[in-house]
């Protein structure tokens, strides 16, 4: 019986595990730049957090989740982002407060789930890292979430990516907008490809983003969100853009960027990435202020962004072309004879101590097999242990870029 990993999932082999380690890495170092916090939340929650936070009528609820019910006939959801789980988080452990009015959060390569058609960096699980910015109410959050994915692309070596910005504005004013926007999808319902007929009543702010040729021609001429912004939004976003030049940070205004949840508000945004081809994006986020009162908490503002891990993968691949670890191994230790293996077994031990990598042959292998061992692994340098090193106490140090050899006391190496 030969069973495989499930369909839409992927086995995180160690030949590729090094490079998710260096994104991983990454992201921690712009979080401590940033002075962000890590917080891990279960990979499941109770499906009326998604249903709530997300809107039921999305496709991500009502297409994509993992869904089952326990023992106790309570349902619950494979989590299909990190948002809502943080929030909720947040609300539970009282992490805004009048004595901490601003949480800056971070997760980093967490798995989520959804039921899609798998495709080149889109799988039914996938790994995201990103931020929660919970508390400030100001443009400064909305520009310091952006700059702080730029931060980790920069970090990572990307540089060709664009960054697309709108604006969904507040909830009142995208609320009469939104029946401009119906009123105008139902005058050209029957030009509208299906699903875009489907969601004139039930989201009709995704028609705005759809890919399908029939729906783009109506939607030039659909009614722009940016006609109907308050005052405040104006100025809201109008100091997003200027924080963002006065960083250095270029980007292009969209008005048909929309994110596909129903929490956003106000800025939205999206990194793309040409590498990528037709699917393009390496991050999307945005301000969430109506979401923590909405699952239980105090109103508070919000805002934040999600990237995912499969897709800079992808992006890097094609930038650095054939990405090789190189050299990942400094020291391969090689027992000549059977006397030298307790001593090569302590040698490694001691340049572990000395925070060097070292690695010894387990299978007692000949001399010439435990060479082409070390070549296989790629170390930096073998320390040769044979009969004439053990009666001088030495070893043999060979540097395998330059087949250079010396001699080393272990005495050396005990201390």
């Amino acid at each position: 019986m030969n069973i495989q990993a499930p369909r839409g999932t992927k086995d995180i082999l160690p030949s590729e595990s090094w490079k998710w380690q260096l994104v991983e890495d990454a992201v921690r170092t712009v979080a401590r730049k940033f002075g962000y916090d890590e917080i891990r939340t279960p990979i499941f929650e109770q499906a009326k957090l998604f249903k709530r936070s997300i809107g039921e009528a999305t496709d991500v609820v009502s297409k994509e989740m993992y869904l089952f019910s326990d023992k106790g006939g309570e349902e619950f959801a494979l989590r299909p982002e990190l948002t809502a789980a943080v929030v909720r988080a947040a609300v539970e452990h009282s992490l805004i407060s009048g004595q901490a009015p601003c949480a800056r959060l971070y997760y980093n390569s967490s798995p989520n789930f959804r039921y899609e058609k798998p495709q080149l960096g889109r799988q039914r699980q996938f790994h995201q890292f990103g931020t929660e910015l919970l508390g400030p109410a100001g443009p400064e959050a909305d520009a310091e979430t952006i700059a702080f994915a730029i931060g980790i692309f920069n970090e990572l070596g990307l540089s060709a990516f664009n960054v697309r910005l709108n604006s969904l504005a507040s909830r009142e004013a995208r609320a009469i907008w939104r029946e401009k926007l119906v009123a105008y999808l139902r005058e050209h319902l029957s030009a509208l490809s299906e699903e875009s007929q489907k969601r004139t009543e039930s989201n009709p702010i995704r028609v705005l983003d759809s890919k399908d040729p029939r729906d783009k021609a109506i939607v030039t001429n659909a009614p722009l969100l940016a006609e109907y912004l308050s005052q405040e939004d104006r100025e809201h976003f109008e100091q997003v853009q200027s924080l963002l030049n006065a960083s250095g940070i270029r980007f292009t205004i969209d008005p048909y960027l929309v994110r596909g949840l129903d929490y956003y508000s106000r800025t939205v945004f999206e990194v793309t990435s040409e590498a990528l081809g037709a699917q393009d994006s390496l991050c999307g986020g945005g301000r969430y202020d109506y979401l923590i009162e909405q699952l239980g908490g105090p109103a508070t503002p919000a805002v934040g962004f999600a990237a995912g891990v499969e897709r800079v993968l992808i992006a890097l691949e094609k930038i650095h072309g054939d990405w090789d670890n190189s050299a990942a191994l400094d020291a391969f230790v090689i027992a000549a004879t059977p006397d030298a293996r307790p001593v090569a077994f302590r040698l490694a031990n001691a340049l572990r101590a000395q925070q060097q990598s070292a690695t010894i042959d387990l299978q007692q292998r000949s001399f010439k097999a435990q060479m082409r061992e070390a070549n296989r692994l790629k170390a930096n340098a073998v320390y040769i242990l044979g009969e004439d090193e053990l009666r001088a106490g030495e070893v043999t140090v060979k540097e395998m870029a330059t087949g250079e050899q010396r001699r080393m006391p272990l005495e050396g190496f005990w201390r």
